[in-house]
């Protein structure tokens, strides 16, 4: 089954984030690409990405089949979306202990969601 790991940004992350000296900053970032490998040699591992800063989005919508697009979140955000791991894993408790090694989880909350399986739907 597949799970998506989700890292926030936000601004108990960011104040924890001001502590840091330089070394722990290098070494959280460490921790992300160690981690990465791990999922990668334990065969658990789809894709994982650290994602830009929400100023750098585009926005699209369509309207009377026109695609509209606008820069960045229309409102300022306090929390986002700063990267993910896509792992396929036997279950949500194997899941969970790979988002607990997440250097993240030492500071803030790490999200575990399952990925749906929309292949077996009838449409």
């Amino acid at each position: 089954m597949k799970y998506l790991i989700l890292i926030q940004s936000n601004p108990q992350s960011l104040a924890v984030w001001e502590t840091l000296t330089e070394q722990q900053r290098t070494d959280f970032g460490l921790g992300h690409l160690r981690l990465t490998e791990q999922m990668r040699q334990a065969g658990v591992l789809v894709v994982s990405e650290g994602l830009g800063d929400p100023a750098l989005a585009t926005q699209v919508s369509v309207r009377d089949g026109e695609t509209i697009t606008s820069d960045g979140p229309y409102a300022e955000v306090k929390e986002h979306l700063a990267g993910f791991y896509l792992i396929d894993v036997a279950d949500l408790d194997e899941a969970v202990t790979w988002a607990a090694k997440a250097p993240d989880a030492a500071y803030t909350r790490v999200e575990v969601r399952p990925v749906l399986d929309m292949s077996t739907w009838e449409i």
